[in-house]
């Protein structure tokens, strides 16, 4: 259990912060950038759980944030392949596959690609999504320059799709959808 006794040490004033090992890195480091990405993708997920009645998708939501923060420590340190410590796993990965395809199911064929936008969990999820693309590539960023879990890539690529249909339900199973229209005039052309 983590325990956290004061919140601010003065120790990052300097533009520095420390990892999981107990080494001192930049602010600016790919390993402390891609952090705070899944931290902002964790939080734009929040956000759109407020705006959920409950439910399974709420449910599962607010399990994908418990995930995201065990993603957030696996990015945390250097990994070795055999690392034992790793808490995303092909598991994770398997779990929200089975959940993306129960979400989409029901939803409407899609016609043209969908805008951000419609109920505002819906909005907020699409936005997740958004940041959860970001998250992934600066993930793929820090895979340049450092060992980390591979799963955590595919965890991030898959909970994009899954931040989509989520999105897609709470506009109605689709019907509310806001969808993008190809070479629409500008108003007063």
């Amino acid at each position: 259990m983590v325990r956290i006794t004061k919140i601010y040490t003065r120790t990052g004033d300097d533009g520095t912060t420390a990892i999981a090992d107990g080494s001192r890195v930049s602010k600016l480091d790919a390993r402390i950038v891609a952090g705070g990405s899944v931290d902002e993708t964790n939080s734009a997920v929040g956000v759109s759980v407020t705006h959920l009645p409950e439910g399974d998708l709420k449910q599962t939501l607010l399990m994908i944030q418990q995930q995201l923060f065990d993603l957030g420590a696996d990015l945390s340190q250097p990994v070795t392949p055999d690392d034992a410590k790793l808490r995303v796993t092909p598991v994770c990965v398997t779990w929200l596959e089975r959940q993306i395809d129960a979400i989409n199911e029901p939803l409407a064929d899609l016609t043209s690609f969908v805008l951000p936008g419609g109920a505002p969990a819906a909005a907020g999820l699409h936005l997740a999504r958004s940041i959860c693309r970001r998250a992934e590539r600066d993930v793929l960023q820090l895979a340049e320059e450092s060992a980390i879990n591979a799963c955590t890539i595919t965890y991030l690529n898959r909970l994009s799709d899954l931040l989509f249909v989520a999105a897609r339900q709470c506009n109605g199973n689709g019907a509310g959808d806001v969808l993008w229209e190809p070479g629409r005039a500008m108003p007063g052309e």
